[in-house]
């Protein structure tokens, strides 16, 4: 859909974030006589109405009745598809569109990499942002990642990285290049089953003239197997992590240990960065030297620094077992204090248990809605390790304290969203850090985001 169609129309904007900041912003600035309801929580009623005074504002979330009064809503990440509300409104007739969906329809000739996956998605976008600025191509760097398609618009560069969630990929238009970077369960809340969840992350690849995808998860690549224009990384003929080495093919190219970003699945992410961009038709070998000057993503494995002989290490963006797991093997080798559980979403914790019975931990904390349930699983298969359950973030940060020697490791990678304590997985991160004796708000956003 174009902005343009949107002239004449009864228009809502479901949802008050950055992203429906972004939307209205853009829809004034193209339409400035369209008339916009906007639908966001009671709490911020006054400041949407600060944002847009000819704004019409409702502090609660439509139903069926409100939004039988429009003609199109554009709808945040955030708000499910998938509500009945919704599904009944555009049963009835109701057109639904987003931010993402917008730019898109904007820009049909921009040259797009779109990375999606329930791991790696954000730093192997922003790894690829890197390496094509280190080759001097103009290259913004947007999306899921941290900033709205919208805050660009009207903007140009030569390559746009744009990093999708599963909440986005069936809104993307037809792009170069899809990258899936793994599949799991996630987010099950939103999409209301995984195998849903499993067919719109998916959806990425039939707007994809050409789709990378992982080689070394089987599920993946029997899914993709039927694209037409399919291309791997992990594989050995291709780019993959060998003997310590990021190697092309036969050739070591990169170090992995100079890689900032730490962990194997880093180095498999950064794997991905240089297959896309190869196949953008850059050099990725001459790109590969610029790997040592990224800078990891906040939030993200981020090593804080140490306290009483104690390193302390900040994954907050951790939202799935699997993540948390990944985490731990990037420590591998140290006496690791985990701190784990949140927002309770239901997924399957049972390969995070079984790993821990193979190889525990120095010690789990276990808090948060889910804690309860993650402790009572790893109780159940006789884990060997110390267990500790917590009523917050702050008692667990107290309880590994007194858990972990000197040259140790605390970690936070909770593997559940923190919903059930703060806002975001940030505002849980600065906590975190703040309770650690660092600075939380000297943890910033993103960097380069934008254009550059």
């Amino acid at each position: 859909m174009r902005i343009a169609e949107l002239a004449g129309r009864r228009v809502a904007i479901w949802g008050f974030g950055r992203e429906g900041r972004a939307a209205i912003a853009a829809l004034r600035q193209r339409l400035p006589a369209l008339t916009l309801t906007l639908f966001c929580g009671e709490a911020e009623v006054a400041g949407a109405q600060a944002f847009d005074a000819a704004l019409t504002v409702h502090g609660r979330e439509p139903d069926a009745i409100d939004l039988a009064a429009f003609d199109v809503v554009v709808k945040s990440p955030g708000v499910s598809a998938y509500k009945p509300a919704l599904l009944a409104a555009q049963e009835a007739g109701l057109r639904l569109t987003s931010g993402t969906a917008l730019w898109f329809g904007e820009n049909p000739q921009a040259k797009v990499v779109a990375v999606t996956g329930t791991k790696g998605k954000s730093t192997t976008t922003a790894l690829l942002a890197h390496l094509s600025r280190a080759l001097g191509v103009r290259t913004a760097l947007a999306g899921n990642i941290g900033m709205p398609l919208l805050e660009l618009l009207g903007q140009s560069a030569e390559l746009w990285a744009i990093e999708l969630s599963s909440f986005q990929t069936g809104e993307a238009g037809p792009l170069a290049l899809g990258v899936i970077t793994s599949l799991y369960e996630e987010h099950l809340d939103w999409h209301g089953s995984r195998e849903r969840y499993v067919a719109d992350k998916l959806k990425l690849a039939d707007v994809s003239q050409h789709l990378l995808v992982n080689a070394l998860q089987a599920s993946l690549l029997e899914k993709t197997a039927g694209h037409r224009a399919r291309l791997l990384f992990g594989e050995a003929q291709g780019w993959h992590v060998a003997n310590g080495f990021i190697r092309r093919g036969n050739a070591d190219i990169f170090e992995a240990k100079r890689l900032a970003a730490p962990g194997a699945h880093n180095a498999l992410n950064a794997c991905a960065a240089l297959a896309a961009l190869e196949a953008m038709g850059y050099d990725a070998v001459a790109a590969a030297p610029a790997l040592a000057s990224f800078v990891p993503l906040p939030h993200r494995l981020q090593p804080l620094g140490e306290r009483d002989g104690v390193l302390w290490v900040n994954d907050s963006i951790s939202t799935t077992p699997l993540a948390t797991l990944a985490a731990l093997e990037s420590l591998h080798g140290r006496a690791v204090t985990v701190l784990a559980g949140g927002h309770d979403r239901g997924l399957d914790w049972s390969d995070f248990v079984a790993e821990e019975l193979a190889h525990p931990p120095h010690a789990i904390v276990c808090s948060g809605a889910n804690g309860p349930r993650i402790a009572a699983a790893l109780r159940e298969a006789k884990v060997a390790t110390t267990l500790v359950e917590a009523a917050n973030l702050d008692a667990a940060v107290a309880a590994a304290r007194k858990l972990t020697p000197a040259g140790g490791c605390i970690l936070l990678s909770p593997g559940a969203p923190s919903f059930d304590q703060f806002h975001d997985y940030a505002e849980r991160g600065r906590h975190f850090a703040d309770l650690a004796g660092f600075d939380g708000r000297a943890i910033t956003g993103i960097a380069g985001l934008g254009i550059a």
